[in-house]
């Protein structure tokens, strides 16, 4: 099975991105990218040409997808969510949907 990619937004501490990273997991974040500081429809644009689903605690994006933006996949986690927590999310995501599954689909985590 195809494994997702993932993007992580700004707003999600890096500490989730290493996590990921130890379980294997292929993980950009928009720091690493150069991209900070970006409009949101940029960053959801580059996810798409990237390939990857966006993680985000933002919900501008969940804005922007209901107005029928083509997108590879957003995961989107509450605020407050705990690093553990969000962990634990992406990676069910990551064991159960496929990147295919997850076009123009958004997942609360």
């Amino acid at each position: 099975m195809e494994q997702i990619k993932f993007y992580l937004d700004e707003h999600v501490p890096s500490a989730v991105a290493q996590g990921l990273r130890r379980r294997g997991v292929d993980v950009l974040t928009v720091q690493a990218a150069g991209r900070s500081g970006l409009a949101d429809p940029q960053q959801l644009s580059f996810a798409l040409a990237e390939q990857r689903v966006l993680v985000t605690m933002d919900s501008d994006f969940l804005v922007i997808a209901s107005r029928g933006v083509v997108h590879s996949g957003i995961a989107y986690a509450s605020p407050n969510s705990s690093i553990g927590e969000l962990i634990r999310a992406i990676m069910l995501l990551y064991d159960v949907l496929t990147p295919l599954e997850m076009m123009k689909h958004v997942e609360f985590l």
